[in-house]
């Protein structure tokens, strides 16, 4: 287990009430329905070429959205892990007891996991990367990633060569030309070229890709094998 301590600015707010806030608000309205029908459409893809792993990490799980899809497969075991012990404890209560009932929850940080080296078939990391600015965080993350799975990793994050990503980067150097840029900035798109070297680094080979919407979503799920 990584000993190196890295703590992202973002997870300090995930106590018991945003958690419940971050639970509801993946239900609630048409756009938001949509969008997690369509992270759960490719969540199952993702897995399906993965070979269906029959134990899989979800790190960070946040509020558990992901476990009925997760919980599809009926020999599936998964390990519900946040660094929000907040979040897990809203995740257990909110989603539906059948399901929850197969989760073990884990308390850790995704920089340094709490389990044993190739314990799982696949890690399933949904929405975190993308918070990681710094390269060699990311290398953190995915070389943790790459010591306790087996097998596979799935994750996603905002890549580049898309519309969106064109018109988010042309609106940040406007803020910056107006010196208007927050101080603060907590979601990066990371280059197609960049990402997929480091996963190279840290030991994964890519074996696909499935995008949001083509061309036009930053949102990129990758499955990735160990090298």
């Amino acid at each position: 287990m990584n000993n190196k301590k890295i703590e992202l600015e973002f997870s300090k707010k995930y106590d018991r009430e945003h958690a419940e806030r971050y639970l509801r608000k993946h239900r609630q309205g048409l756009a938001r329905q949509l969008s997690t029908w369509r992270d759960v459409q490719l969540a199952r893809k993702a897995l399906r070429i993965a070979g269906n792993p029959a134990q899989v990490l979800d790190l960070p799980c946040g509020a558990g959205r992901f476990w009925p899809m997760l919980g599809e497969h009926p020999e599936r075991r998964i390990i519900g892990a946040d660094n929000s012990a907040d979040m897990i404890a809203v995740a257990c209560a909110g989603q539906p007891a059948e399901v929850v009932k197969r989760v073990t929850p884990l308390q850790t940080s995704a920089f340094a996991i709490d389990l044993p080296d190739a314990c799982v078939d696949s890690v399933f990391c949904m929405r975190l990367i993308h918070h990681v600015g710094k390269a060699e965080d990311r290398l953190t993350l995915l070389r943790e990633f790459h010591r306790v799975s087996r097998d596979t990793l799935i994750i996603s994050l905002w890549v580049d060569g898309n519309y969106k990503a064109w018109k988010r980067n042309r609106a940040e150097q406007r803020r910056l030309a107006k010196g208007t840029a927050p101080e603060f900035q907590n979601r990066f798109v990371i280059p197609v070229k960049t990402i997929e070297s480091e996963f190279a680094q840290a030991g994964f080979q890519v074996v696909d890709h499935l995008d949001f919407i083509p061309h036009y979503a930053m949102w990129r799920v990758y499955v990735l094998r160990k090298a």
